[in-house]
């Protein structure tokens, strides 16, 4: 009996280790296919993946193929456009500039007082008094825009070029029985009403400097009477404040004149050359029309031959920008 349990014992310790020995290699075959099939699956994706990014490209490099060429008529019309921009004329700023017409006031701080004008001789002893100091002027002039921030330095501040002339007017010395005359004349009676250099001039031309017999030469009252006048021609910086205002006040810290004055001078001297100051302001009262008033002063710091130049004007001005 125990014989018959350990055979059938044997018999299935045999037949279970030769199932297991069958079954091992299938196992074991199974798990390496598995693992070569996951590699090929893996490399497959991979390929895949580089397919369709290959393809995508290609969709690119043909999409750019196909897209069609730059328009060469629009090109020629946008250069068209930009020929005409550059060739149309630009916009012109308006009021900028300034041509303006000035009048007014005029004073000399010394009158004159020569053998021209205040018939001096002899020390005036013999003369008939000096000019007057106050008269008249009249002028014209522009502004010519150099900058509208001086340069960089301050905003809505204009710097202006101004050229500008005025004419000044003192008077008329008139000579009635100036006793030089006659006294030049040797005590005549006639011809009286000339000043002291005129009649001088008059008596050497006929000859003579005296007696009853040249009274004529003295002239027939052609030199009774004397205009004494004066010629200012500047150049000066002008800088304009408010920029875009309608009110706006300016100043001159400087400028150069050349002042031409009539008669000239003992020594026939007509040109003195000086410096101008001024101040004033402007307002526009209708688009580039521009009405002011302004006040100036003159100095030569030295006279002419003994005719001092220096003076100031005060007045108004109507402007016309450009």
């Amino acid at each position: 009996m125990i014989n018959k349990t350990k055979l059938a014992l044997g018999i299935a310790t045999a037949t279970l280790t030769m199932a297991s020995a069958l079954v091992s290699p299938q196992a074991m075959a199974l798990s390496k296919a598995e693992r070569v099939a996951e590699a090929a699956s893996n490399k497959a994706d991979a390929l895949e993946a580089q397919l369709q990014a290959m393809q995508a490209e290609l969709n690119s490099l043909r999409a750019a193929a196909n897209r069609p060429a730059v328009d060469s008529g629009k090109v020629q019309e946008l250069d068209q456009w930009m020929a005409s921009v550059k060739s149309a004329p630009k916009e012109k700023k308006t009021q900028d500039n300034l041509i303006f017409f000035r009048g007014g006031f005029a004073h000399n701080d010394v009158k004159r007082n020569d053998l021209l004008t205040g018939n001096q001789f002899a020390g005036n002893a013999l003369g008939q008094g000096q000019t007057n100091r106050d008269g008249w002027y009249i002028g014209a002039g522009f502004d010519f825009g150099l900058t509208d921030n001086v340069w960089g330095l301050m905003d809505n501040t204009d710097v202006m070029a101004e050229l500008m002339f005025d004419y000044r007017n003192f008077g008329a010395k008139q000579y009635e029985n100036v006793a030089t005359s006659r006294a030049l004349q040797g005590g005549a009676t006639t011809n009286t009403s000339n000043n002291s250099l005129c009649t001088l001039i008059n008596l050497a031309a006929a000859g003579g400097t005296a007696g009853t017999g040249l009274t004529g030469a003295a002239g027939t009252n052609s030199c009774n009477g004397v205009n004494v006048s004066q010629l200012t021609l500047a150049a000066s910086p002008k800088i304009k404040f408010m920029k875009g205002s309608a009110f706006r006040p300016w100043i001159i810290p400087f400028g150069l004149t050349i002042n031409v004055i009539s008669p000239p001078s003992n020594g026939v001297t007509v040109l003195n050359p000086g410096m101008q100051f001024g101040t004033g302001a402007e307002y526009a009262i209708w688009k580039a029309i521009k009405v002011g008033a302004d006040v100036r002063y003159n100095l030569t710091g030295r006279s002419v031959d003994g005719v001092n130049t220096d003076g100031m004007t005060a007045g108004g001005y109507l402007g016309i920008g450009f």
